[in-house]
């Protein structure tokens, strides 16, 4: 393994740490709890929103906080949930007098570290709702999950209720919307070749050279089906098939289409699948009203990527064009 490493227990404070130095004027780094925060957080005029999960998956979730987005990030180690006593000390830091909002990617020990955070802080008269993202198509029947999966969509609910927040919105309108967007948001990835978690120093899974995982999970979890290496195109085209026939998307419809790369895929091919994915979707009659093209939510060094349609309306679209500004920025 050849990575950036030091002691890979510190792998998740060590990053965070950079994190904060690089942004010293609009985040704050809180160790005892792996805490990721905006530096004028919590604000009394407006929900805190609040999101956590294993780490690995940057620029999820901790470098998306900031105005319009996050107001704290609480990430566990790499792929796994974070510490139900982080979560509940981060809602307690972050408590306002309109509410706090937990977002959660569908994952069994997230869903227990946030359900279990959420119901102390109401023992001590906290208001805080908690909603569970679940955009991943490729889960069909499982039996290693608790549900489908909450993949890259989580970037439109998260982009629409930190929107809302900055209106000043209150918790349960903030809450119909995260769910409104979530209900239209579907995903689908595949993968290249595995990760190497720092902890392991070797490959989660083995992938032959001449193989691809499509359906294959952020943390490695089995995909629909392991198939010989494909052109381009028809890798696009079966990820596209299975995200708009699962809603479905229908000719007439307005979208926001997202290529995310999964960590290890040069920026030049997710612009290839894009292109594909885009003139396919006009094929179908759905145009492609907002694009995002990059890293949204990887699988630490993955190569791969994965497919996100989100169905548009005056209000979400709205949403998504509001101004934000996170740690990721550009010249």
């Amino acid at each position: 393994m050849k990575k950036f490493v030091n002691d890979p227990k510190n792998y998740v404070p060590e990053m965070l740490e950079g994190l904060a130095l690089a942004n010293p004027d609009t985040l704050r780094y809180v160790p005892d709890y792996n805490l990721i925060m905006r530096a004028d957080a919590p604000r009394a005029d407006k929900v805190s929103i609040i999101q956590g999960s294993g780490s690995g998956h940057e620029p999820a979730h901790v470098m998306a906080v900031g105005p319009g987005m996050l107001d704290a990030a609480c990430p566990g180690d790499v792929f796994a949930a974070p510490p139900t006593d982080y979560v509940y000390e981060t809602i307690k830091l972050l408590g306002t007098p309109k509410g706090v909002l937990l977002l959660v990617n569908n994952y069994t020990g997230d869903r227990m570290a946030f359900d279990m955070a959420q119901e102390l802080a109401e023992a001590e008269d906290v208001n805080v709702r908690t909603l569970f993202i679940d955009d991943d198509v490729s889960v069909q029947d499982s039996t290693y999950t608790v549900g489908r999966r909450g993949v890259a969509g989580n970037f439109f609910v998260m982009k629409a209720v930190g929107a809302a927040a900055e209106r000043g919105a209150d918790l349960d309108e903030i809450y119909r919307i995260g769910e409104k967007v979530n209900s239209v948001t579907r995903t689908m990835g595949m993968a290249l070749t595995a990760c190497t978690p720092p902890a392991k120093g070797a490959p989660l899974f083995d992938l032959p050279a001449d193989e691809i995982e499509m359906g294959v999970g952020i943390h490695g979890e089995p995909g629909r089906r392991r198939v010989k290496l494909m052109p381009a195109d028809e890798i696009v085209d079966e990820l596209l098939d299975a995200v708009v026939t699962d809603l479905p998307f229908e000719s007439g419809d307005r979208v926001a289409l997202m290529v995310n790369g999964l960590g290890g895929t040069p920026i030049s091919e997710l612009y290839i699948v894009y292109r594909r994915a885009h003139n396919q979707l006009a094929d179908r009659g759905i145009t492609v009203g907002r694009n995002y093209v990059g890293e949204y939510c990887t699988s630490l060094d993955m190569a791969g990527a994965s497919i996100t349609l989100v169905r548009l309306d005056d209000e979400i679209e709205s949403l998504l064009a509001d101004p934000a500004e996170i740690a990721i920025r550009v010249f």
